[in-house]
């Protein structure tokens, strides 16, 4: 399948505080002609799964922590080629979401480089452990994401999108992270989320939110924004595959972003 290589027209920055260290960071997206790559203290990370470093809690590409979210919005844009300069060890949280690097890089405009073509997956790609389960597969951009919390509410969350961007950007865009309120002594402990607050994220409380959301199923919505980012690692564009997973976190996602990239062929 042909696709179009695309890059930013006009760099687009962004400045706030680390979404985990709440340290100030500043980034700025360049256009590019080799890819999608990140550079921190001069060093230079392609965004493949391959430079992955940590998946606890965030997805953390050689030196630079909770690049997800602004995958994701390269993603549903089809953003094939960029340099990101971070100044520090993480992306800023903004919204909690992906919906202001979303409207960055529309405000910046994109340029078509050109067209590549990618080949595969000729069969459905399975990954499994545990409860957690995905499977990818060649299709037409239909993604479905089931949450599953046992015992805890909400229980039980599924949520489905034909992905193109207009429909990223409503449905999935301004959906922010979350914790579960019982596990915030740990997230506190650990020196997490400290670039968050009551309007950048929500808490899941035992009987309901304890705070107001932008959906009912804003959990599910999330971890889909996540999937899309970690996934988008393989380099495939989102609308060219079928993918439902089920308990999905980053560390499963970036194994698949892996076994995907292994099973596809690109050429120009």
């Amino acid at each position: 399948m042909n696709f179009r290589r695309k890059t930013l027209t006009h760099p687009a920055v962004f400045e706030g505080l680390g979404l985990h260290s709440g340290e100030p960071v500043t980034v700025e997206i360049k256009a590019g002609e080799h890819g999608l790559a990140f550079t921190h203290n001069g060093e230079r990370f392609e965004s493949i799964p391959e430079n992955v470093t940590d998946t606890a809690r965030c997805t953390k590409l050689g030196t630079i922590s909770t690049i997800e979210h602004l995958m994701s919005a390269f993603a549903a844009h089809g953003v094939t080629d960029a340099e990101v300069m971070v100044s520090g060890g993480e992306l800023p949280a903004l919204d909690g979401a992906s919906k202001a690097y979303f409207d960055g890089i529309s405000a910046a405009g994109l340029t078509v480089l050109g067209e590549r073509s990618v080949a595969g997956p000729s069969e459905t790609i399975v990954h499994e452990e545990d409860d957690v389960r995905v499977e990818v597969s060649s299709g037409s951009g239909v993604w479905r994401f089931e949450f599953e919390c046992g015992d805890r509410w909400p229980h039980s969350q599924h949520f489905e999108i034909s992905l193109g961007a207009r429909a990223y950007a409503e449905e999935v865009a301004p959906a922010r992270t979350f914790a579960f309120e019982d596990e915030m002594e740990m997230v506190r402990e650990a020196g997490l989320g400290q670039g968050l607050d009551e309007t950048t994220a929500f808490l899941i409380g035992s009987y309901g939110y304890v705070n107001e959301t932008k959906f009912e199923d804003e959990p599910v919505r999330h971890k889909m924004l996540d999937l899309i980012g970690d996934l988008y690692l393989s380099g495939v564009p989102v609308e060219l595959l079928n993918v439902v997973a089920l308990r999905s976190g980053h560390t499963a996602n970036v194994a698949v972003a892996q076994k995907l990239r292994d099973a596809v062929v690109f050429s120009d």
